[in-house]
This record gives C-alpha cells, sequence and structure tokens, in this order.
C-alpha cells in the first residue's frame, strides 16, 4: 500500500491529509499557535479538590480547568512531586534524575486528598485536548514519545510493543534497551524498533533523556500556570507516529515547513528525505491532488460506498451512530441474505474509513443489514476487526447482536474532526431570494475598481468557483482581460472548487487577502 502526506498551510492553520492509494483515510487539522496538545508538559496549580471523585481540578492556563483522576497521577507521584520541588529550587545544583533519590509509591487504593491540596504546584501532561465544553484530561505519569521509544521519567520498568510477533526480538530489544538505560528511567519500545540497532536507539534514548532534563532550567524560573515541555508540532508528530517505509510523497505548500519535515525525515530515514516536496503550483494544493473533493464527499451525514449503498452518520452528545442501507443495490439471482453480507463486509470497510477519518471517539454504534446467520455475522465481525487493525487509536470491537448492532468504543482524546459539507447558497444568503445574475460581474467590477484605485493595489488575484473562471477568462478579450487594460494593471484568476458558486475571494501582490 502506497502512502501520500498532503499538507496545506495557511496563516491560520495547517491542515494535513493522509492519503492511501490515492484514497483520504486521515485528516487532521492545527490552528497555528495551537496550545493544550496531547503530550504538553504544564507546571500546573491545584485550584479545587474534589474527594467525592477522587480527583483535583488543576488550572494550566485554559479557560477551563483541567481534570486529573487519582489514578492517573502514577505510582510515581511522589518522586515526581520531589523532583518539582527540587527543579524549581533556587539553590539546587542538581542537573539530573538520576540523583534524585526516589519516594515510594503512592497507594493505588488511595485518597486524593493524601497527595494533593489546594494551591499545590504540580506536573501534568495533557491526555486528551479540550472536547466541547470539558477542559483537558490530565496525567502525571509523565512520557517523552520519540519514533523508536518512549521514555517514561522515574519508573524503573522496560516494556516491548505487543505487536511485535517474535518472542526472540522482544527478548533482543528488552535486553537492548536495559543495557543502556539510565537510572530512574523507564522505556516503552515501539513497534518501529523491530530490527533496529543498538547506537539508532541508544542515540534516541539519549536525545529524550536530554529533552526532559531541560526542565531543571525551566522549572526555576517558570511560575504556574505555564508549559514546561511542547510536544513537537502536529505536522511532525503525525509524521513520527505514522510514517513507513512506503510513503511515496510528502507533498507540502510551505517551504519552512518542507524543511522541518525533511530535516526530521533525514534522522529518522534519510534514504526517504527526498520524499519531501514544496508544491508551488497555482493552483490549492488539495484541488491539485484531489483531496478537497474527498473531504467534500466524505463528510455529509450520507456517505455513498459501493454499488448504491449508503451509511448514514449521526453524532449525538453520547454517542455515534451508522445506519447501513443498501439502497437500490440488487443483484439478479442472489438471495437476500448473501445480498446483505456483501453490503455489510462492504460497509465495514467505509465505516473503518470514517471511524479514522472523522476520529470518531467515545461509543459508536453500527446498525447493519440484517443476517439470520450466525456464520455470516461473524464473517462482518472479523472483517471489521481486520480493517480496524490500521487504526493507531486505541479501541475495542464487540461481536454483533442477533439484531445485527455492533458496539466499537474508541479513545477520544482530540474533539472530532467535522467539515460543514452543506453550503448555503452564496447568492441568496439561505433567504431564498436572489439579486440578479445578471448584475454580478458589475459587482465584481466594482471591487475590482476599488482595489485598484481606492487602495492602490499593483496586482490583483481573484478566487473564484471553476466555473466562474471559466467565464471570466473565456475568449481572447476576455473579461479578466478587460480589467488588465481598463486599469493597467495585472489580473489573474484561479479556480478554487472549494468556494461556493458565485462567491470570491481578492489577494494582493503579496497574496495576502483583501478583505471588502
Amino acid at each position: 500500500m502506497s502512502s501520500d502526506l498532503i499538507i496545506d498551510v495557511t496563516p491560520s492553520e495547517v491542515v494535513i491529509a493522509l492519503l492511501d492509494n490515492k484514497r483520504l483515510v486521515e485528516l487532521t487539522r492545527e490552528k497555528s499557535g495551537a496550545k493544550f496538545a496531547v503530550g504538553d508538559i504544564y507546571l500546573g496549580k491545584v485550584k479545587k479538590i474534589m474527594p467525592s471523585l477522587n480527583a483535583a481540578f488543576i488550572d494550566v492556563g485554559y479557560e477551563k480547568d483541567a481534570f486529573l483522576h487519582y489514578l492517573d497521577m502514577g505510582p510515581q507521584f511522589s518522586t515526581l512531586n520531589k523532583f518539582l520541588k527540587v527543579a524549581s529550587s533556587k539553590k539546587n545544583r542538581i542537573s539530573s534524575v538520576s540523583k534524585i533519590h526516589s519516594e515510594p509509591d503512592i497507594n493505588k487504593e488511595g485518597k486524593i486528598t493524601e497527595v494533593l491540596k489546594a494551591g499545590q504546584n504540580i506536573l501534568v501532561q495533557i491526555a486528551k485536548e479540550p472536547i466541547s465544553t470539558k477542559g483537558p484530561r490530565l496525567t502525571s505519569e509523565l512520557s517523552i514519545a520519540g519514533r523508536n521509544l518512549v521514555l517514561m521519567p522515574f519508573s524503573e520498568k522496560v516494556s516491548v510493543s505487543q505487536k511485535i510477533g517474535s518472542t526472540e526480538e522482544k527478548n533482543r530489544l528488552k535486553k537492548l534497551i536495559q543495557s543502556i538505560r539510565p537510572k530512574k528511567y523507564g522505556v516503552i519500545v515501539r513497534t518501529v524498533s523491530e530490527g533496529k540497532r543498538v547506537a539508532e536507539l541508544d542515540q534516541e534514548l539519549k536525545k529524550l533523556v536530554a529533552k526532559f532534563e531541560t526542565m531543571f532550567q525551566k522549572l526555576k524560573k517558570a511560575t504556574a500556570p505555564s508549559l514546561v515541555i511542547g510536544e513537537m508540532d502536529r505536522t511532525t508528530a503525525l509524521l513520527r507516529d505514522i510514517y513507513n517505509p512506503n510513503f511515496n510523497n510528502i507533498i507540502v505548500n510551505d517551504a519552512e515547513v518542507a524543511d522541518e519535515l525533511a530535516e526530521y525525515l533525514g534522522t529518522i530515514d534519510p534514504e526517504k528525505k527526498k520524499i519531501v516536496k514544496l508544491y508551488k503550483g497555482g493552483q490549492p494544493v488539495f484541488d491539485h491532488f484531489g483531496v478537497e473533493k474527498q473531504i467534500k464527499s466524505s463528510f455529509g451525514k450520507t456517505v455513498s460506498f459501493k454499488s448504491g449503498a449508503y451509511l448514514i452518520i449521526e453524532h449525538t452528545e453520547a454517542f455515534h451512530v451508522i445506519d447501513v442501507n443498501s439502497g437500490n443495490r440488487s443483484k439478479a439471482g442472489v438471495d437476500q441474505e448473501t445480498n446483505a453480507l456483501e453490503v455489510n463486509l462492504a460497509a465495514a470497510e467505509e465505516i473503518a474509513r470514517q471511524v479514522r477519518l472523522r476520529d470518531m471517539g467515545g461509543i459508536i454504534v453500527i446498525d447493519f443489514i440484517d443476517m439470520h446467520s450466525s456464520e455470516n455475522r461473524q464473517k462482518v465481525y472479523e472483517r471489521m476487526k481486520e480493517v480496524m487493525a490500521v487504526d493507531r487509536t486505541k479501541h475495542n470491537i464487540l461481536p454483533l447482536s442477533k439484531f445485527c448492532l455492533m458496539q466499537i468504543t474508541r479513545q477520544r482524546v482530540r474533539p472530532e474532526e467535522h467539515v460543514e459539507t452543506a453550503e448555503v447558497c452564496p447568492t441568496c444568503k439561505g433567504t431564498g431570494k436572489v439579486t440578479p445574475t445578471i448584475l454580478f460581474t458589475d459587482e465584481l467590477e466594482n471591487k475590482v475598481n476599488y482595489i485598484f484605485k481606492d487602495l492602490n493595489k499593483k496586482k490583483l488575484t481573484i478566487k473564484v468557483h471553476p466555473y466562474v473562471a471559466a467565464y471570466l477568462t473565456k475568449g481572447f478579450m476576455s473579461q479578466r482581460r478587460k480589467w488588465a487594460w481598463k486599469f493597467m494593471r495585472k489580473v489573474a484568476v484561479e479556480e478554487v472548487t472549494a468556494l461556493t458558486f458565485l462567491d470570491y475571494q481578492f489577494f494582493d501582490e503579496n497574496m495576502e487577502e483583501i478583505i471588502l
């Protein structure tokens, strides 16, 4: 399977699309300057203890206090607390975790009032980003993720990914890491470490340790609430987690981001550094690679997937519901049970894609087409497990009930991806009444006149729907050329399929949008 990463960088956000065999399977958005991402480590302040929940609310600088449960504090919390006091002290001269004496583990069945009090400073890590009306979910069991390893400060355990099939390889990696692991650090060996040499793993381990131990300097100056160690930007973090040698291209429309990705790729797979390519085309990068069209066709309430069959996807506060419909699909000579099995098997593949694409979390209930045979229900269950195996997010799939209902639970760490596909009519603005379309070019010309005469812009780029672009540029004396002659300035027209019909945008010579 070939994979491509298409990255659209704009001033306000970075949108990352993962394509498998040219088909969109993941879409991630990161706002510029976004905070409270999974993996960020904060110095927080305890605002309120909730004994009834055995939890506390922590101020990490977000508009709503973050939530920390006692069970998420980790057994080494007392040692972490001691580290915070030592590192925050102005007189401290210790610069290595290995020199801090470990405290006894906290009681697994204990109460939060035994270890925390209001006003206390605490080191926490974002486990779940703010979702809906809820603040971030926190953990005090800190970890620093790398490409091959995950570093666990104040732990002494070494564990190896269960996805590595060979027992011999697991034992090799465990012995190897135990031999190079610094004191007071535990390590989780990730799946991609399979077959890696000791030099490469040792180099990464040292980098992760050095990154964590920068806290000795940062905590001396930090005041709660503040970010102490930030996770790498979402683009690089996504590449770290999903990259595999089957990647064909990583295409990005921003030179700075392209350089960052190429530099990072050079550290994990130098031979593949050349697959990072800077897109310089005039058309928007998502339009050029057909991503925008796939987004519009994949995020609606109704999603077609095969021979007239379709899914209805509904979202509620409590869970997600997916209904499988055969539509007008029918085959001559095929009985209903066989037809239902074929549709359900195809639906399982599309549902797995939709779950990843929309990043659905929590409870997902799927209403498959009724099948009377328990053997056929088992086949659909096995297919769903097979197609969901590539999903990196933790999930659990239950077998189909006799009513052909399936339940899936999937970890929710970020807000669900939502794209509004229904468009408000740009002409009537949703009122049902339109201005005369014959005046559309006059309206455009008046604004072009204002931009050149009043704003004194040297060049103008007009982004419009492809139909409108065709009209403005057709013929030798096209409308675009008439404007260029009339105002003696350069006028360019670009097609953007993401824009609605008769909608438009203006950009100056520096490609900065002109808001009128």
